[in-house]
């Protein structure tokens, strides 16, 4: 029996000793930061923003619809953003909206 002891305490030991949970800890800890939660703010509004502006105009573009929902609305909900607020109705609306090609027009610099 005390030798089961030993293992399970050197085990538990060696657990808390490394440098993996003392990281995992601090994160953990760490996550409700202000910095965080300023993040968290500046990522809201920045939704909310642009969310608005492309239901005021009716249409969205491929290339806005993919940096407003990868890149600004995946990664809130991911760092524990709410999924019943603001930006989830405005990101619902969003996602309704037509995607409307940009044309890009080529101009020739030609010396005439």
């Amino acid at each position: 029996m005390d030798s089961v002891l030993e293992v399970v305490l050197s085990v538990v030991l060696s657990v808390i000793a490394s440098s993996g949970f003392w990281a995992w800890l601090t994160s953990r800890l760490n996550k409700k930061d202000a910095k965080s939660e300023l993040l968290m703010g500046l990522a809201h509004d920045r939704i909310v923003t642009l969310g608005m502006t492309y239901i005021e105009r009716g249409w969205i573009t491929k290339d806005e619809y993919e940096n407003l929902h990868n890149y600004l609305y995946a990664p809130y909900l991911k760092n524990g953003g709410q999924e019943d607020g603001s930006a989830k109705r405005i990101m619902d609306s969003v996602c309704l909206l037509p995607i409307h090609g940009v044309a890009c027009s080529v101009v020739d610099f030609k010396a005439t």
